[in-house]
């Protein structure tokens, strides 16, 4: 099991990692400031950075005490930021750009891939390789208003009606458990779910979004923030992200034991 989540995290590397130029470190006889970072989905390969950085203590050099929670079924990691309840997230862009609409002071401070690798799902049995395929079927999501806007516009694009898919919201719900079950197609992180899959021997259409229209191959997922942290708080964000970017750097260059690190940190990942 290990050696197969070392290969997810080697070709989840191998897509390339961005984010922000470390800052110089800063000394502080202050006691550790406690940060709150939550997730944007059970723990994957999309989050070994973060674990890298929390076992090596590259945070802890930066005077930073994290803790990484999950996020809650009622609350999104938009709100968590915006209410103070965490001070870092995990997120999908096109999550913050409607936040953004909305009022929600959040922002993107990182991309933790350079490309979209997000991608529609099926059972291979079921023949579903266009947009134009979802006509009929069950779409499982997990109940964003993004994440519909961004389904129905493909959609029209590829001249589907939106109105024939059947939306059930399956929350966090295993995709290997739920793909088949309770739902026909669903929207995956190929880093993740897409080389898992490869892994267990289950044959998948994966259609890639980028593919589908050059403007959605954005950054996903990214790292965010507040807008106070980052007008009152700069180097408090500085410090965060030069420790979580030198976590990610290791996990480029050492993935095997960035994917240890991973499992020790998280059992249930594997």
């Amino acid at each position: 099991m290990k050696k197969g989540l070392k290969v997810m995290l080697a070709a989840l590397v191998a897509v390339g990692v961005a984010g922000c130029n470390p800052a110089k470190k800063e000394e502080s006889a202050s006691k550790d400031q406690k940060v709150k970072v939550v997730l944007d989905w059970f723990p994957n390969t999309n989050h070994t950075g973060l674990y890298v950085a929390q076992t090596k203590d590259y945070y802890k050099k930066q005077g930073l005490d994290v803790e990484i929670i999950q996020p809650g079924d009622n609350v999104t990691a938009e709100q968590m930021i915006a209410s103070g309840k965490a001070d870092f997230a995990i997120s999908a862009q096109e999550n913050v750009t409607l936040a953004r609409v909305e009022g929600i002071p959040v922002v993107s401070v990182g991309a933790i891939i350079q490309h979209n690798t997000s991608a529609f799902a099926s059972l291979k049995k079921d023949n579903m390789t266009s947009p134009k395929d979802f006509e009929g079927k069950r779409y499982g999501g997990w109940g964003g208003p993004a994440e519909e806007a961004t389904l129905k516009t493909i959609m029209d694009k590829h001249q589907a009606d939106f109105n024939k898919v059947e939306k059930i919201i399956l929350g966090q719900t295993d995709f290997f458990k739920s793909i088949g079950r309770d739902a026909d197609f669903e929207w995956i992180y190929y880093g993740w779910d897409g080389i898992e899959a490869k892994r267990q021997g289950k044959e998948l259409n994966t259609i890639m979004v980028k593919d589908l229209d050059p403007a959605l191959d954005f950054y996903s997922p990214v790292i965010i923030t507040s807008e106070k942290h980052t007008k009152q708080d700069k180097d408090f964000v500085k410090k965060f992200m030069s420790a979580t970017t030198e976590g990610y750097n290791f996990a480029i260059k050492e993935p095997k034991e960035a994917a240890d690190i991973l499992i020790k940190a998280v059992p249930d990942v594997i």
